[in-house]
């Protein structure tokens, strides 16, 4: 449903994607997983067509980005990071609002909306402004957004960053439960997500893609099977490794200092 090929994309001297290229089946939840600055959301951005690549290009259920632009974008729902919306509006009016520039009218129109605010939960507040709202109902609102057109493909740039656990677990709950008729990406920093949500991983660092197979392929790269060693190792460079080595290690002196100092 998703296929991504030979994405490319540099600012300046930078590059910041060097060749990306994965696929997406239905059924599959992916999580893009990198630290920050490796080209995640440089990377979702070409695919939904918020920038031109430099190189390569995608396909979304058959329709290549950059020859069929408008057909790609019919067949994705995506939530950009920060949950970008009108926020002088209402729920509902933005709602209405995403759903005309879908090109929906009437009848249809209400039932599309009437369905993603319930997807969503979002009952209790359609009538209140968004910029009124918190940061876990402002992320609802922009996933309804997302739904509302119901797409094959669902991007997500950072869906549960800086949301509390109970708004995360409402958040990765929606994604479970549209994950069997969809293609969807969970770009992402937060290794728990992985465990939570997702079927097979992505590692990009520093605009290369190290790393893809499932969460279980991945913990096996370490011994004792912890995610986050494996997402050191791939991610960072020796010299970064070495200089994580150093500041632990003055960590774990300062620590010991202070409590061979509180025994005494």
């Amino acid at each position: 449903m998703l296929s991504v090929n030979d994405l490319e994309k540099s600012f300046g001297s930078i590059r910041a994607v060097q060749k990306v290229r994965f696929d997406v089946k239905k059924g599959e939840v992916l999580g893009f997983l990198g630290p920050n600055g490796a080209g995640k959301s440089t990377t979702m951005r070409m695919i939904t067509g918020f920038i031109a690549p430099d190189g390569g290009t995608a396909e979304i259920c058959g329709h290549d980005i950059l020859k069929d632009p408008v057909g790609a974008k019919r067949c994705l729902g995506y939530l950009p990071e920060n949950a970008p919306s009108y926020r002088s509006m209402t729920v509902t009016d933005f709602l209405t609002f995403i759903a005309q520039v879908r090109g929906f009218r009437g009848a249809e129109l209400k039932q599309r909306v009437d369905a993603a605010i319930e997807r969503t939960s979002l009952g209790v507040a359609v009538r209140q402004t968004i910029d009124t709202l918190s940061k876990g109902y402002r992320q609802r609102v922009c996933f309804a957004q997302a739904i509302l057109h119901d797409p094959e493909v669902l991007i997500m740039d950072e869906p549960t960053d800086g949301l509390d656990p109970n708004q995360k677990f409402a958040v990765r709950q929606l994604i479970k439960s549209m994950a069997k008729e969809k293609a969807i990406i969970v770009s992402t920093h937060i290794l728990e997500e992985v465990d939570a949500v997702c079927t097979r991983c992505v590692i990009i660092a520093h605009g290369k893609i190290v790393a893809n197979g499932t969460p279980e392929e991945l913990k096996k790269k370490d011994p004792n099977g912890h995610l986050d060693v494996v997402f050191r190792q791939l991610t960072l460079t020796p010299e970064e490794q070495a200089e994580n080595e150093k500041i632990n290690k003055k960590i774990l002196a300062a620590a010991d200092a202070a409590e061979k100092k509180e025994a005494c």
